[in-house]
């Protein structure tokens, strides 16, 4: 926790003026609904999107940031909140971060509501202050984590994902709102296109570096409050076991397609499937690909002069692959 509060350190007053108006665009005529989003916001884990929005913004402009770039981390923050609302009430969660999800608290009908609430609070955010060429970088992000959530569940089905699909479904379920983040921090300061597209696509291979470690997690023996092998048991394709499977005998394909598929609740075999995807180089393999993305995110940076924004965003790209949860 302490690096995070390192890397906030720079744009910490922005922080705690956003927590202000952010709770203001919260806020309705309906009281039950100022309950739950009362409930949503004391809740946020630790604020990534908003200290990644701030930080390139006033990397791109001298330390300046405007109304819009709030605005922007406000978006994201509500539409972002809506996703995981939905999410919750797909997957039938009742857990979200350590707290009761709000369909565990509300029921499923109350929290797709306030999904729709919140999703419609960051559109009209955006269309009351004409800020389309914003809308249009977090609509974008939106299309792209539905598709990568129905591309996975299409492929979970079959067990059949290649290390090119792998990367596809990752690049937008995960990849894509940290690009939109980077993205729209340039773009609410009027950076040219060019560095827009240049801090999106540093965004993206942030995401890409985040979700593989995540991967890592399934194998790992800390207690990380993921359990070990969880993955296995919900059948997600990862990044140590697509390499795994590539690059096995027939037989030994068959038969961790066989567990993956038939013996997911079974622990010992699931203890199996994660010794031998690690005595076979699943896990080296998804680390060198991890630090391989590190390293073209930084390089994204280089051409930028020395900041404390730019100190940050440098912890933040090497917090992503060093944290342990």
């Amino acid at each position: 926790m302490k690096i995070v509060a390192q890397i906030k350190a720079p744009i910490d007053h922005e922080m705690e003026h956003f927590e202000k108006k952010f709770s203001k665009a919260m806020a309705t005529k309906v009281a039950l609904l100022n309950r739950i989003t009362h409930y949503v916001v004391n809740r946020k884990g630790k604020q990534m999107r908003p200290m990644f929005i701030f930080l390139i913004a006033k990397m791109c402009n001298k330390g300046e940031m405007n109304e819009r770039t709030y605005r922007g981390a406000s978006v994201i923050e509500l539409i972002h909140t809506a996703t995981l609302v939905h999410d919750d009430v797909v997957d039938d969660s009742n857990r979200r971060r350590g707290f009761f999800s709000l369909n565990a608290l509300w029921k499923n009908k109350i929290a797709v509501l306030v999904g729709d609430f919140l999703l419609s609070k960051g559109l009209l955010l955006c269309i009351d202050n004409d800020d389309f060429d914003l809308l249009k970088i977090i609509s974008v992000a939106v299309r792209e984590m539905s598709e990568g959530e129905l591309l996975q569940i299409e492929k979970a089905r079959k067990l059949d994902i290649t290390e090119e699909i792998y990367f596809e479904i990752i690049r937008q379920k995960t990849a894509t709102l940290i690009a939109a983040c980077c993205a729209m921090g340039a773009k609410s300061v009027h950076a040219p296109d060019t560095e827009v597209e240049n801090l999106r696509k540093f965004g993206e291979l942030i995401g890409l570096a985040f979700q593989i470690k995540d991967d890592l997690f399934d194998y790992g023996e800390e207690k990380i409050g993921k359990p070990t092998g969880i993955d296995i048991k919900e059948q997600k394709m990862t990044l140590p076991l697509i390499y795994t499977l590539n690059n096995a005998s027939a037989k030994d394909k068959k038969w961790l397609i066989n567990s993956v598929k038939n013996h997911n609740r079974d622990k010992k075999r699931v203890k199996e499937v994660i010794a031998f995807v690690k005595e076979n180089g699943g896990l080296d393999y998804a680390v060198t690909k991890m630090k391989a993305y590190q390293a073209q995110a930084l390089q994204l940076l280089a051409p930028y002069p020395k900041s404390p924004y730019k100190d940050s965003l440098e912890l933040m790209v090497n917090y992503v692959i060093d944290r342990k949860k």
